[in-house]
């Protein structure tokens, strides 16, 4: 039986099990590998940015709506809203195969208001 995220280790495992899904994927995988040279420097990282955003912990120290600006400048600016949709799409289906209850579900929830809020900047950013 699935149980709800309650701890940093299950924002790890969620994390994890998303990014093997991502760095394989046909539309995102490559984008992704080129922009990581060093997963398991970067998967800390992202477990952080989680922990803040779930469990409101002020673990998170970085600013990724310029790393994503940057991203998409060293993609020719070539990220469109499918590209964040398709990865909303992932990770809703890695959270709904891994967890179910109310941080999972809030976890959905910001994932999609991130995508949104990045695009946004992203696209805005662009000269």
């Amino acid at each position: 039986m699935k149980t709800d995220i309650t701890s940093r280790a299950d924002i790890e495992q969620l994390v994890v099990t998303f990014y093997s899904i991502i760095r394989k994927d046909a539309v995102l995988g490559d984008i992704f590998n080129n922009a990581i040279s060093d997963w398991d420097h970067h998967i800390p990282k992202i477990v952080d940015f989680w922990e803040t955003n779930l469990f409101f912990k002020p673990v998170y120290k970085g600013k990724p709506i310029k790393k994503h600006i940057e991203l998409d400048a060293d993609n020719h600016h070539s990220l469109e809203e499918a590209h964040f949709k398709h990865w909303v799409a992932i990770w809703q289906d890695t959270v709904n195969e891994l967890f179910k209850g109310e941080k999972a579900e809030l976890a959905k929830y910001r994932a999609g208001n991130i995508a949104n809020m990045m695009y946004i900047k992203v696209v805005g950013s662009r000269k």
